[in-house]
């Protein structure tokens, strides 16, 4: 499987650069759930990025919103 580089934008990850699964298109996933870990000094949450366009070779992952562990799955 390849991967692509990208870049997320706004909320907790941002500037957040990291490769993600490729599909055959050489896209990132149209949806990217980031978690916050247990260990966190903040609660868990999971954090929803949503994919734009290329922004030259890296792709970016924009901030959708925030949501407890669990309920973006």
């Amino acid at each position: 499987m390849s991967e692509v580089t990208v870049r997320f934008v706004g909320g907790p990850a941002h500037d957040l650069v990291r490769e993600l699964p490729a599909g055959p298109d050489g896209a990132p996933p149209r949806l990217w759930v980031l978690r916050r870990p247990e260990s966190a000094p903040t609660p868990a949450a999971d954090h929803l990025y949503a994919r734009q366009r290329p922004d030259g070779t890296v792709w970016t992952m924009r901030f959708v919103r925030t949501d407890p562990v669990g309920v973006t799955e």
